[in-house]
């Protein structure tokens, strides 16, 4: 696909079109390096634009009934439990903040049958089962020694070593990046 990037606030920008007309972004910290976001948008079947996938990262908090906090109308309740992925250089890492249990509460396993990554609890409050798309794209099953958890402050969080294989499509991705030209963007003066 064509990639364009930007640097703006800090993050660099990567924005891939490709010919299907789906797009992906992903935003690296600047110094770092670090993937920080990375969404998709899907077209749908009569061609219009999709709303974006986060695959890592956390969208920012929508508001209903308004463009902000004041003019808002219902928002969501901040004790809900919230899953999202971070990154490490050398793990994939999910976070599930606002879960209270204690730690013996938790169930972390592996559906080998279904290639994912299974959360659950023994008083059945929290149910989520996690895919692993990098592993799925190198048809790379699961291995459950790769993976360990652990709850601290009230977040579960899940982290799975990185194959080789992984690691070494991260490295051509980052040295990919560095290749774009980027244009900088910053305050107007």
């Amino acid at each position: 696909g064509q990639s364009t990037t930007r640097v703006n606030g800090g993050r660099k920008k990567v924005h891939t079109t490709f010919d299907d007309g789906s797009e992906m972004v992903e935003e690296y910290d600047e110094v770092t390096n670090e993937l920080m976001v990375r969404k998709r948008r899907m077209r749908s079947v009569l061609g219009s634009e999709g709303e974006w996938e986060y695959l890592v990262g956390q969208a920012p908090q929508q508001w209903n009934g308004g463009s902000n906090q004041q003019e808002a109308v219902m928002k969501e309740s901040t004790q809900n439990p919230i899953f999202m992925r971070k990154d490490t250089k050398s793990h994939f890492e999910w976070r599930v903040r606002n879960l209270m249990y204690p730690a013996d509460v938790y169930d972390v396993s592996i559906d080998q049958s279904d290639r994912k990554i299974v959360i659950r609890t023994s008083n059945k409050k929290y149910y989520k089962r996690i895919a692993v798309p990098e592993l799925d794209a190198l048809n790379d099953a699961l291995d459950e020694s790769r993976m360990s958890w652990k709850h601290l402050n009230n977040t579960l969080i899940v982290s799975y070593a990185k194959p080789a294989a992984v690691l070494s499509a991260e490295e051509e991705d980052r040295k990919e990046v560095k290749k774009i030209s980027s244009t900088s963007f910053g305050p107007l003066k």
